[in-house]
């Protein structure tokens, strides 16, 4: 009996180790991260505690409570601090510092709340240089602050569906907003700091998921992934952004037809005033034309001679003309 009960526990211990933690957000290893928490409810914060999880124990961090304050453990005393000085009652952020590769793992925020009772975020670190997806963008989405934005996906195989992940993808972080699967029918409750709506439809290929209030935080890509039964995936992503003025995504194609008839309008209205100076450049010449024509034909000498010339007599008809005029002597007369 000793035995089989040893065999029995080395068993539920490898199904313990190969059993894989289920993640609320993943975070970027970096020399200073910050490990977020904020707690999306108003209830009363009676202790919070963080710890880094492996599948067969829990390593305490740091512990909070507003009654006693704070306290971090040892191991982590020098590079461990509460992001809000605070300690305002959602906000129980934690900041890392000289971080190595020794942090690698699952860390877990552990809540304890009145009258809801326990609430946990876990999140896990990874050693990545970024977060960057291959997947080509299905969409983007154009809001304004304030408006209810949903998300849609399609899935275009013709798998039997077996979970819906929704997911945000930042620079240095990755979190999971939505996580629906069919065949346990049970529905993810996400851990983010937004409030996020969606449905779980057995069997339903499409899948959506509700962002209301939008602000300029929630800009970025969003990432659905459906899978199969059979461990097929297909991964669809699309980019929202949120724009600083009154500028909302269904007013966008109205704004496209605008620009596109205003430009058409500037080109016609530049063509026609060409047209009509080019016109009258041409009707000027023409009336210049005319007018040098005219000038020519009036001072240019006649070849048509008059009968009579009033000025050169004709040869038939030449005389001389003498004029008869008293001589006078030049010597003074005498006076007696």
């Amino acid at each position: 009996m000793g035995y089989l009960a040893f065999l029995l526990a080395i068993l539920h211990a490898y199904k313990a180790l190969s059993e894989e933690i289920f993640w609320d957000t993943t975070v970027r290893l970096a020399e200073n991260m910050t490990l977020e928490c904020v707690y999306p409810s108003a209830d009363t914060l009676t202790q919070m505690e963080w710890f880094k999880v492996t599948s067969v124990e829990k390593e305490a961090i740091a512990i909070f409570s507003p009654t006693h304050g704070v306290v971090i453990r040892t191991p982590y005393a020098d590079r461990v601090s509460f992001v809000n000085s605070s300690m305002a009652p959602n906000d129980i952020s934690l900041s890392f510092h000289n971080v190595s590769e020794a942090d690698v793992g699952y860390y877990s925020c552990f809540l304890h709340t009145f009258p809801q009772g326990t609430w946990q975020k876990v999140i896990q670190v990874v050693q990545s240089d970024s977060f960057e997806i291959a997947e080509p963008l299905i969409s983007h989405i154009v809001s304004e602050p304030g408006e209810n934005v949903t998300l849609t996906c399609q899935l275009q195989m013709k798998w039997s569906v077996q979970q819906v992940t929704w997911e945000k993808i930042q620079p240095r972080q990755i979190d999971r907003l939505t996580c629906c699967n069919f065949l346990q029918g049970r529905n993810y409750t996400s851990k983010y700091r937004r409030q996020v709506s969606t449905t779980c439809t057995q069997g339903s290929r499409r899948s959506f998921i509700i962002i209301p209030n939008v602000t300029a935080s929630d800009s970025g890509l969003y990432r659905c992934c459906f899978q199969a039964s059979t461990g097929e995936n297909d991964t669809l992503v699309m980019r929202l952004t949120i724009t600083a003025g009154r500028t909302s995504s269904r007013y966008i194609p109205f704004l496209a037809g605008g620009m596109a008839l205003l430009l058409l309008l500037v080109i016609l209205i530049t063509t026609t005033v060409t047209v009509i100076s080019c016109n009258r450049r041409r009707e000027r010449h023409k009336r210049d034309l005319f007018a040098e024509s005219w000038d020519t034909q009036i001072k240019a000498p006649s070849n048509c001679r008059s009968p009579i010339s009033a000025s050169l007599p004709t040869d038939d008809a030449r005389e001389d003309v003498y004029v008869n005029y008293p001589t006078f002597s030049h010597r003074p007369k005498t006076r007696v």
